[in-house]
């Protein structure tokens, strides 16, 4: 069984929030957002996709960037743990990010444990290596998540990282139209396996867009899987005390 990261409760669980300067609304509602639950919280987790894109940590001198990290950073300095996972969109933030907002980096997946080791965990997950029956999203995921690859690719100037960046951005706007929201959503088998492996926790995840709650059964065992909403111009995610998990949106 793999190692398990210990955090503190409550705890809020946030995911796909796509920051960028071309919609205020959502960046207004995650400063607001800071100023408020996570103040009240023992431990936040953003579990992915925070920016729209992320072309390096030698990005983070940008305003804009720079802003939303000294407000995660002055979360973290009052006192709440914040645990940061990559998604797909802001994949290349590495640990000078995750040091600058003072923040836990984690792998993809992760068990988390609050409490005593006695207690179940929860296996956390940005989600998209669950989507195994898109086929061409998961063969450039394995390109771009290949450490050679992120060497090259960060070894070229920033302006060059952010115009291909774009590229990607309009080719995967073109590419999703074109696909099914089944083949976009995660493969019931590659869950099991994820569960199985790990030893049937709770699984929490974003990515896919389809907030929900989900009850199933593997291998005899039932097992309840959370997906995280995105944002819309509101904050929105799940808390949880250690029991229960309640949605909030504000």
């Amino acid at each position: 069984m793999p190692e398990a990261v210990h955090a503190a409760l409550p705890a809020l669980f946030i995911s796909d929030l796509h920051l960028n300067e071309d919609e205020p609304a959502n960046v207004d509602a995650f400063l607001g957002f800071l100023a408020g639950p996570p103040r009240r919280a023992a431990s936040l987790f953003i579990l992915g996709d925070l920016f729209e894109y992320w072309a390096g940590d030698d990005d983070l001198a940008t305003p804009f960037n720079a802003r939303i990290a000294a407000a995660i950073r002055a979360l973290a300095d009052g006192g709440t743990a914040v645990f940061f996972m990559t998604g797909n969109r802001d994949l290349l933030a590495g640990r000078r990010f995750a040091e600058t907002i003072g923040a836990t980096l984690l792998d993809d997946p992760t068990l988390v444990r609050f409490g005593n080791a006695g207690t179940s965990a929860l296996l956390l997950a940005h989600g998209d290596a669950l989507c195994t029956d898109d086929h061409a999203y998961q063969a450039f995921r394995r390109q771009v998540r290949n450490p050679a690859w992120q060497a090259g690719f960060l070894g070229q100037a920033l302006a060059t990282r952010k115009a291909f960046i774009a590229s990607l951005r309009q080719q995967s706007e073109t590419a999703k139209a074109e696909k099914t929201m089944e083949i976009m959503d995660v493969n019931a088998d590659a869950v099991a396996t994820l569960l199985r492996a790990h030893g049937y926790p709770t699984l929490v995840h974003g990515h896919t867009h389809r907030p929900a709650c989900h009850r199933f059964e593997v291998d005899g065992h039932t097992c309840v899987r959370h997906v995280l909403p995105d944002w819309h111009g509101q904050a929105c995610g799940l808390a949880f005390d250690g029991r229960d998990f309640t949605p909030f949106s504000s």
